[in-house]
């Protein structure tokens, strides 16, 4: 187990903005999905999701150490190891993601552009069969995979002993510092936030002057 030593920064700012946004965004599109009241709330956090999704596969490969892909994509056998590390004493302890968290990453960005281009061509009336089914099935699946990634990192701060939900709020956590990073980059995570707002300005504009 990671000692206890002065906590340093591994996630930077672009990484904390994105991880925010894509739960407030998916969380919006979710509970609205059934209501066609919210239709255009649903519309817009879907578009939302979708843009916060291609910045992350963006990222995934020009961010900071631990938001890259390579750092947190691991073979098979790795992933079993640590899966096995879980149930001894001394569970092995990565500074950014590990082996299984890093799985559930990719598979929660796979669903949401699943979900979110299914979601356009549905919204476009496109004739492709089952276009409805697999919006929904993978919204679905996206919500119990995300349950089940809230599940895993309240289980892993305990076995860990850190707080791995304020290390996504404050981008520290302890570790030596050959292991921490040294930029924030707040520049893009600014970027993020202003394009968000941007885009929902555009969008309530848009409905504004449609009903002109």
């Amino acid at each position: 187990m990671l000692q206890k030593s002065i906590e340093r920064l591994i996630w930077d700012l672009p990484i904390r903005a994105f991880h925010w946004s894509l739960v407030l965004s998916f969380a919006g599109a979710y509970l609205t999905g059934d209501n066609d009241h919210y239709a255009f709330l649903h519309i817009t956090c879907g578009f939302t999701v979708l843009g916060l999704i291609f910045f992350r596969f963006i990222w995934g490969f020009m961010g900071s150490r631990y938001a890259r892909f390579k750092n947190f994509i691991a073979d098979l056998p790795e992933i079993f190891t640590y899966l096995k590390s879980l149930l001894s004493r001394s569970p092995r302890h990565y500074v950014g993601h590990n082996p299984a968290g890093g799985v559930a990453i990719i598979v929660i960005l796979i669903l949401g552009l699943t979900t979110t281009i299914s979601g356009w061509m549905e919204y476009e009336d496109l004739d492709i069969a089952y276009i409805e089914v697999i919006h929904e099935l993978s919204a679905d699946a996206m919500i119990g995979l995300v349950f089940v990634h809230v599940a895993a990192v309240l289980f892993s701060s305990f076995l860990h002993r850190e707080n791995l939900l304020r290390a996504m709020l404050t981008g520290c956590k302890a570790c030596r510092d050959s292991e921490c990073i040294q930029k924030s980059h707040p520049s893009v995570a600014v970027f993020i936030l202003v394009s968000i707002g941007v885009f929902w300005a555009w969008m309530y504009r848009s409905k504004w002057l449609a009903l002109i």
